[in-house]
C-alpha cells in the first residue's frame, strides 16, 4: 500500500492544517467552557471546501483520497475535537447520500453541502437500538402519497442545528435489518421535536440530542431505495470509523506534543521531568502508540481508495486508535500532574474527548465482534 500523498493533497492538508492551528484552537477552549455548538469553526471550515472533502468533485467534493481526509479530519481534532466530531457526523449524513440516494438526490444536496450552506446529521441510533441498528424501532408507513415517520432517535449529532438529517427507519416491520430505509427530512419538517441538548462529558461543542417524530414526508423523501438503508448505513460507518480513527489520532498527537514541552519544561529538583527514566518510558510508550495508530489508520484509508471492502481494516484501525487515544491522554495528564487537572491547561479537556471515541461509530466491543468473525471466516476459507 501507498501512502504518500500528491501536491495537491498535501496543499489541502497544509490549508486544514493553518485554519486549525489558527481558528479552530483559539475557539477550542471557550466552546467547551460555554457548551456552545462550534459554529463559526464549521464556518471558517466550509469557507476553505472543507465540509465537502469526503465529497467527489461532481458533487463540489475536493475528489482527494481518504489519506489526505484523513490528515484534515486529525488536524481539525488535534485542534478542537467537537468541531471534527461535528464535522464528520456531517460526513456520515452526506455519505449515505452519496452511497444510497439517486442522482437527482444528490445534485440536489451535496453540492450545497460541500460548501457548508447546508449542515447535516446523521439519524440512526434509537435508545433501545445503538449497537444492534437492526433493533430499531422507528417506523415508516405509506400514507397520502408519502411516509408517516414515527418513533425517537437519541445522541444524534448535529440534529436541530442541521439543515437536513438522514433519518433510518422500518419500512417493513417483519424483514429485519431488510426492512431499513432512509429518509430525508429537511429542516422545519412538522412533528419533528428536539430535547435540549444533552450534558455531555466532553465535546462539549458538538451538540447531541434526541429526537421525537411524528411527521409526514412525501414519496420523494425516500433516500434511494426502499430496504437498502441498513445496506447504506453500514458502508456509512465503515467510511466513518476511518474518520473517528483519524480523530483519535488527532485528539492523541496533540497531548503528546503538550507532553514532549512540557516535561522539558518542567524543574523536578535539579532536573527536568525529561531527564527521569519514569518519564522517557512513559512517553515511550505514548509514541509506540500513537505511530501504530497512525499506521493502521493510513492503512484503512489506503484499502478504502483501493475501492475493495475495507470493514476489517475500518473497525481494526477504529478500535486501537480509539483506545491508544484514551491511554495516551491519559498518560500526559499524568505527567502535568496537578496541572493536568486544572482547565487553565487542556489536558483534561483531551481525556473527556477522547473517552467517547470507544463508544461512538460502534464500541470497542463491537469493533472486536466484526474483527473476530472476519478472521475467522478467513481462517475457515
Amino acid at each position: 500500500m501507498k501512502f504518500e500523498l500528491d501536491s495537491t493533497e498535501l496543499a489541502v492538508v497544509e490549508s486544514a492544517e493553518r485554519v486549525s492551528r489558527d481558528v479552530l484552537q483559539a475557539n477550542a477552549q471557550r466552546y467547551d467552557e460555554a457548551e456552545a455548538f462550534c459554529g463559526d469553526s464549521l464556518k471558517a471550515l466550509g469557507e476553505l471546501g472543507f465540509m465537502g472533502i469526503n465529497l467527489p468533485e461532481t458533487y463540489g467534493g475536493f475528489g482527494v483520497g481518504s489519506l489526505a481526509m484523513s490528515r484534515v479530519v486529525e488536524a481539525v481534532a488535534a485542534a478542537c475535537a467537537s468541531t471534527a466530531s461535528a464535522l464528520t457526523a456531517h460526513f456520515l449524513a452526506t455519505d449515505s447520500i452519496l452511497i444510497g440516494g439517486t442522482e437527482a438526490q444528490r445534485q440536489e444536496w451535496l453540492p450545497r453541502a460541500a460548501t457548508g450552506e447546508l449542515l447535516g446529521a446523521f439519524g440512526l441510533t434509537e435508545p433501545a437500538a445503538g449497537s444492534n441498528p437492526a433493533d430499531m424501532r422507528t417506523r415508516a408507513v405509506r400514507e397520502n402519497s408519502g411516509w408517516r415517520i414515527r418513533g425517537s432517535k437519541h445522541y444524534i449529532t448535529n440534529a436541530r442545528e442541521a439543515d437536513f438529517i438522514v433519518l433510518y427507519a422500518k419500512t417493513d416491520a417483519d424483514a429485519g435489518h431488510r426492512g431499513i430505509s432512509a429518509f430525508m427530512i429537511p429542516r422545519g419538517t412538522e412533528g419533528v421535536t428536539f430535547s435540549n441538548p444533552e450534558k455531555t462529558m466532553g465535546l462539549r461543542a458538538s451538540t447531541i440530542y434526541e429526537l421525537a417524530l411524528d411527521c409526514w414526508l412525501p414519496e420523494s423523501a425516500l433516500l434511494g431505495d426502499e430496504g437498502q438503508g441498513f445496506r447504506t448505513a453500514m458502508e456509512v460507518l465503515d467510511r466513518g470509523r476511518v474518520e473517528v480513527a483519524a480523530m483519535s489520532l488527532g485528539i492523541a498527537r496533540a497531548a503528546m506534543e503538550y507532553s514532549l514541552k512540557w516535561v522539558d519544561e518542567r524543574q523536578i529538583g535539579p532536573k527536568p521531568l525529561s531527564a527521569y527514566q519514569g518519564t522517557q518510558w512513559r512517553l515511550a510508550d505514548m509514541y509506540t502508540q500513537l505511530e501504530a495508530a497512525r499506521l493502521l489508520t493510513m492503512q484503512a484509508a489506503a484499502r478504502r481508495d483501493s475501492g475493495e471492502r475495507f470493514s476489517l481494516e475500518s473497525a481494526t484501525a477504529k478500535l486501537f486508535a480509539a483506545e491508544a487515544a484514551g491511554f495516551i491522554t491519559d498518560a500526559a495528564l499524568q505527567l502535568h500532574g496537578g496541572y493536568g487537572y486544572i482547565r487553565d491547561l487542556p489536558l483534561e479537556r483531551f481525556v473527556r474527548d477522547a473517552r467517547i471515541l470507544r463508544i461512538f461509530e460502534g464500541t470497542s466491543e463491537v469493533q472486536k465482534i466484526i474483527i473476530s468473525r472476519a478472521v475467522l471466516d478467513a481462517a475457515r476459507k
